[in-house]
């Protein structure tokens, strides 16, 4: 944050007279909630308070969240305005967001998931494509016609599953097909790097679904390092889980521009480790 002392946790990425969107802590709750920890929302608020020297209350509409143990970027509506067009938005899918994570090593000895049961891309997908690197101008092509269900020929993989939210557990389940209370679920994702333990994959989704990212990559045997829920065997120190939202790309509601974020990596001696990594490759 720099030079408004006080707010050295929340880092803001970007900002205007409409939105405001901040590089989140692992350990975070993007809104309140009945733990009654200080939510981000309210830090944002008192960050734009003090440096605008705002009088009275300050409007801040929450648009997204992501999960606790997760770090990234977050917008905020700094606006009526902008709240409403950033709801529908989100809704219909135009915020493109594109995540990183780091997962058990992924071995071309251990044969990654049959295509899934989709003979094409997810409807209305008009999405920028995964990235080939840190650089969010760089990207995949689309999978290839009749390819959707699983690897394209650029190494993307489509993950299709139906999921079940178990509310007393906070938790969700994957299943190959449609079940009772279901809803499908869908992502894509491509490996990026790899250290001796570890690899690192970009994800980009095409539903919004709980814990999404998180339960599709446990039910292929990959569960995010750190992510106790979700089968990773050991937590990490600080309490995080190995998941960045890292991009976001979406196209001002008020201005029209078309706006690029990214987050910086955790300060972590692996997230580290993996951006030396993609940085040489560039």
């Amino acid at each position: 944050m720099g030079g408004l002392g006080g707010f050295t946790v929340m880092k803001p990425i970007y900002e205007d007279n409409h939105i405001i969107i901040v590089s989140k802590q692992s350990g975070e709750i993007v809104q309140g909630d009945k733990t009654g920890d200080t939510p981000l929302s309210e830090t944002v608020k008192d960050y734009i308070k003090v440096k605008y020297q705002k009088p009275g209350n300050v409007f801040l509409g929450v648009v997204h969240r992501l999960d606790r143990p997760v770090s990234g970027l977050v917008m905020f509506a700094r606006t009526s305005k902008a709240l409403a067009r950033l709801n529908e938005m989100f809704r219909v899918g135009d915020v493109h967001k594109t995540y990183w994570a780091i997962v058990p090593r992924i071995s071309p000895s251990r044969p990654l998931p049959p295509p899934s049961p989709v003979g094409r891309e997810p409807e209305g997908n008009n999405h920028p494509n995964l990235n080939t690197s840190a650089n969010p101008n760089s990207r995949i092509g689309s999978l290839p016609t009749g390819e959707g269900g699983g690897r394209g020929r650029d190494g993307a993989t489509l993950l299709t599953h139906w999921l079940v939210r178990n509310e007393k557990q906070n938790k969700s389940y994957a299943y190959d097909h449609e079940v009772k209370d279901s809803k499908k679920a869908q992502l894509r994702y491509k490996i990026l790097a790899h250290s001796d333990r570890y690899s690192l994959v970009e994800v980009q989704l095409f539903t919004g679904r709980h814990h999404q990212i998180r339960c599709q990559l446990s039910k292929i045997g990959y569960p995010i390092k750190g992510d106790l829920k979700y089968g990773s065997p050991r937590s990490n120190k600080d309490g995080s889980i190995c998941l960045l939202s890292r991009h976001m790309e979406f196209v001002h509601p008020v201005s029209k521009e078309t706006i690029r974020v990214t987050a910086p990596l955790p300060d972590d001696p692996l997230w580290q480790a993996f951006g030396k990594i993609i940085a040489n490759n560039d």
